[in-house]
């Protein structure tokens, strides 16, 4: 089993060299065993392809001396993209007013019946009783407060708000996240949501 807080260890200070940071790190089993490595540009939460490209060719260097994974895999590097994974505190507070879908590990009691999914427009975090709360207005429902810390996985949904807030001009030459993608002349089977420098196969 691949120890993914130890691959995070080992890329976070590649990507912050290079002035990036870290959105997710995850393994992939399909369509082909992948290392997916989310980066962005604080400045902009976009990638510039080229960029991706480069943080790829370092973590591949990096990851053939430490060779972490036993088996072979695909290194993808990419950006979120525009309706991007909710993965840090500073995510939930950055997106504050977008609209969000959530799925919780365990199911809370609604209206006495049980709910795992949520969609709504986020509205930050809280502190309640000792734990951060995500607070978000479900249509139907009001406000919400949904306990982070049983966050399965969280992302936002794809809205006209949403591209406008974060669709840079073509001229800056950022990734938006509409499915740009590098390849470094390997063959490739890219994992779900390339949209930056996907590497060639490891091992």
């Amino acid at each position: 089993m691949v120890d993914i807080a130890r691959l995070q260890a080992l890329i976070e200070p590649v990507v912050n060299a290079a002035g990036f940071e870290v959105v997710r790190v995850a393994m992939l089993a399909q369509p082909a065993l992948t290392l997916q490595v989310m980066i962005e540009n604080p400045a902009t939460g976009q990638m510039h392809v080229d960029d991706c490209a480069m943080v790829s060719r370092r973590l591949s260097l990096l990851l053939d001396e430490e060779d972490p994974i036993p088996d072979e895999y695909l290194l993808e590097v990419s950006s979120p993209g525009i309706d991007r994974p909710l993965t840090r505190l500073k995510d939930y507070e950055r997106y504050a007013g977008h609209v969000a879908r959530i799925e919780m590990a365990e199911p809370l009691q609604v209206n006495g019946a049980e709910r795992r999914r949520f969609q709504g427009h986020l509205l930050g975090l809280d502190m309640a009783e000792g734990q951060a709360m995500v607070r978000i207005a479900i249509e139907g429902l009001g406000e919400m407060l949904l306990p982070l810390a049983g966050v399965e996985k969280a992302k936002l949904v794809l809205t006209d708000a949403l591209i406008a807030a974060t669709r840079l001009p073509a001229s800056d030459g950022e990734s938006d996240g509409d499915g740009e993608e590098f390849s470094d002349g390997n063959d490739n089977l890219p994992g779900e949501n390339a949209e930056g420098a996907a590497g060639g196969f490891k091992n």
